[in-house]
């Protein structure tokens, strides 16, 4: 796999936690993320909408509803035909 880009989220409660972006995309305006725990290999997905204002210092991802992730899930798994997202 080529080289991920890393970020890393700080949830409210806890410590935070780095994962690899396999992907991104907009669909109405508004940035989703594909995010992996591992850089190689099979890993736990995690798929997060931006909810940050423009301008923001950092941003803020919440997870999708159930609806949005099951369409944002789809989108994904037609941009990469090696993947499937157990929904």
């Amino acid at each position: 796999m080529e080289n991920l880009e890393k970020i890393t989220l700080t949830p409210d409660q806890g410590a935070p936690v780095d994962y690899y972006v396999l992907e991104q995309t907009m669909i109405g305006g508004v940035r989703y993320l594909l995010l992996t725990d591992v850089a190689e290999g099979d890993g736990e997905a995690l798929i997060l909408k931006d909810i940050s204002k423009d301008g923001e210092e950092e941003s803020i991802y919440v997870i999708p509803s159930d609806e949005e992730l099951a369409a944002v899930a789809g989108v994904f798994e037609n941009m990469l035909d090696d993947i499937t997202l157990e929904k």
